[in-house]
């Protein structure tokens, strides 16, 4: 009998574009690859589980696997409550409020993101020139690239999100892959993980084919 094709969805990080997947690499027989962009959201008050429905309802498959990164992570632990998977699988990400570094909880506690100038971002080159200086005006073409969702709306909602998750135990069915050198989502704050050494937060890009083998094997 032949086995029935796997479909994974996949959900990019904040503010990133599908092409963070650009370097994952499935067998085309038993795997069939589904890319989510991000929607707007519908006011910067819509809350993330109305959001994740309106998420869920680009999913036309059945059990399906549901694969994010980063914020896109959270997000698909938030898909998944609004229909029947087959996995939930996260990468550089968090399963539960808890595993949020101290700093970003202060962060939230202060409300000092409320200063974070996300307008900005809809110029990328002054963007980079603000987070990273003059040393990064040869990342510029690779933020174009891979952050492609520019709109304040969209920034400010994920933004908020991601500080006031309120998720306390993990969902079931979850396998979590986390880089040994995540400086956003520092692995000594992470339980239960497959780590991928010397991962950094965009192991996506660049530990695609480490990452590829452990998602094919949870899942087949």
């Amino acid at each position: 009998m032949k086995n029935a094709v796997i479909h994974i969805y996949f959900v990019p990080g904040l503010a990133a574009s599908p092409k963070i997947f650009e370097f994952l690499q499935f067998s085309e027989t038993n795997f069939k690859l589904h890319f989510l962009e991000w929607l707007i959201p519908l006011s910067e008050h819509e809350s993330i589980q109305d959001y994740s429905r309106r998420m869920a309802n680009l999913i036309t498959e059945n059990n399906p696997v549901i694969v994010g990164v980063s914020f896109g992570g959270i997000i698909a632990q938030e898909i998944s409550k609004h229909l029947s998977t087959k996995k939930v699988i996260i990468i550089s990400s968090v399963k539960t409020s808890n595993e949020l570094p101290k700093r970003l909880k202060i962060v939230k506690k202060t409300k000092v993101y409320k200063l974070f100038p996300t307008k900005v971002i809809t110029n990328i080159e002054e963007f980079t020139m603000y987070a990273f200086g003059e040393k990064a005006k040869n990342k510029v073409e690779l933020y174009k690239k891979y952050l492609s969702v520019r709109n304040s709306k969209y920034l400010n909602w994920a933004i908020y999100n991601v500080l006031h998750w309120n998720q306390t135990k993990p969902i079931e069915n979850l396998l979590h892959i986390h880089g040994t050198d995540d400086n956003i989502f520092p692995i000594k704050h992470i339980k239960n993980c497959i780590e991928v050494k010397n991962g950094t937060h965009v192991m996506i890009l660049n530990k695609a084919k480490t990452i590829s083998k452990i998602i094919e094997e949870a899942i087949s």
